[in-house]
């Protein structure tokens, strides 16, 4: 298990990021779904902010790794939409926390993307004002993307 994986075990469980049902099928494989920039970027964001983050919850679902049994991803396909969100594909995540706005973790984002260990898009403050965004399907000579939708 890499060391990012380690570390970012002592902020985030399993589940929290890939749901419960893939972490019942596939245990510890389930880290494999992850493009290993967004777990370096989320372990970057983690202990740079220095306060806990959340993602998956109880009442908060589909914030991580989105699959083809997902909600969000059958509602678009049984209205015969393409879907190809960062969360399929293991490259984004939506992330809150009690502590700070999504506002001012955007801001603190922009204040230190160059300490970011890779280029980013953070979905904005119109299209996420509660949320955080975070992905790393960033294809612009940019190190920072910000996106609505």
């Amino acid at each position: 298990m890499t060391e990012t994986i380690q570390n970012i075990k002592r902020y985030f469980a399993l589940p929290e990021l890939v749901g419960r049902e893939v972490a019942a099928k596939y245990g510890e494989f389930a880290w494999a779904c992850f493009d290993p920039r967004l777990l370096d970027v989320i372990l970057w964001l983690r202990e740079g902010l220095g306060i806990p983050l959340v993602c998956n919850t109880a009442a908060l679902q589909q914030r991580g790794l989105r699959t083809n049994i997902s909600p969000l991803v059958q509602e678009k396909t049984k209205a015969g939409k393409m879907y190809l969100s960062a969360h399929c594909l293991g490259k984004g995540v939506d992330l809150s926390s009690s502590r700070m706005s999504a506002k001012d973790m955007r801001k603190w984002i922009r204040q230190h993307i160059d300490e970011c260990p890779h280029a980013i898009r953070l979905e904005g403050d119109k299209s996420a004002p509660t949320w955080l965004h975070i992905d790393v399907m960033n294809i612009t000579d940019n190190k920072l993307v910000i996106f609505e939708v």
